[in-house]
């Protein structure tokens, strides 16, 4: 069900907002952070940074869960958008005959298909006014490591709700612009069991990149509805206290890699390292 005040942060629209090609917050990372990855976008909403990853940061799985299931399902229909504006890519043989098998109709490769100069804004968007959306093959076909077979999405509230692919762990997991909801809605309490649940699924040595909100854009939030103001009033935390609440739970110190964005969308990205246990 659609939640139809956006109390959560649900804005339906949201990057009507903060319009890209590619999202400056992960141009601000290295560019191997993802690479071979296992990683979780928490608060997805309609999928572009997501899908973004699973593309052409060479991830291993990407999971987006958002608490609105309208959102999820719009992140299903960009995953099929953006699969149909990507450039069409040829198999490549390796030499090996065994990886490839061969019947009248098709040809069907057991390895992920390489990407070579990816160019994902191949086709105008407006084609798919004229023509609709280009039909996903198989993952047979292209490999289930490969966009757009190795993103996927779930509606649940992942601050109190397992996923199954929890169970697996994460190498990376994306917290942008989630913060001040989750602390908004289960006081300073449930944003540390927040970040204790982070550090629990992530994998030694995994990563937790976090756009923290600022303490001023609360106010915005609290003026949505009567129970955020309430729960505000007990809010002794300010973001200032995050990175000391992270390095106690076990993190590493934060990296600041930088800020990005305009008018109240301008934050800092920061990076924190589960440390070995």
């Amino acid at each position: 069900m659609s939640l139809s005040v956006p109390i959560h942060g649900n804005y339906h629209g949201y990057y009507l907002k903060r319009p890209s090609v590619v999202d400056p917050r992960l141009a601000l990372l290295p560019a191997n952070t993802f690479a071979g990855k296992r990683v979780l976008d928490i608060g997805c909403n309609e999928g572009r940074v997501t899908c973004e990853i699973a593309q052409a940061w060479g991830a291993h799985k990407v999971v987006g869960v958002d608490i609105d299931d309208t959102l999820i399902r719009a992140a299903w229909k960009r995953r099929q958008l953006v699969w149909s504006l990507q450039k069409p890519q040829s198999l490549q043989s390796d030499g090996d005959d065994d990886s490839m098998e061969v019947d009248n109709s098709s040809l069907i490769r057991s390895e992920p298909i390489e990407v070579n100069h990816l160019q994902s804004d191949y086709f105008p968007a407006a084609l798919q006014h004229s023509f609709g959306l280009l039909p996903i093959p198989p993952s047979r076909i292209r490999g289930k490591h490969v966009f757009p077979h190795n993103v996927s999405f779930r509606t649940a509230d992942w601050t109190t709700e397992e996923i199954v692919e929890d169970a697996d762990g994460y190498d990376v997991i994306v917290g942008f612009s989630i913060s001040k909801w989750i602390h908004i809605h289960g006081g300073d309490d449930g944003l540390r069991a927040f970040f204790r649940r982070v550090y629990s699924v992530l994998k030694p040595g995994g990563i937790f990149i976090l756009e923290p909100q600022e303490w001023y854009t609360y106010k915005k939030a609290k003026r949505l509805h009567e129970s955020l103001r309430n729960t505000a009033r007990t809010l002794e935390l300010r973001p200032s206290d995050f990175e000391a609440i992270l390095e106690g739970i076990g993190f590493s110190s934060v990296s600041h890699i930088g800020i990005t964005g305009e008018g109240g969308f301008r934050r800092t990205v920061d990076l924190y390292v589960k440390q070995h246990t």
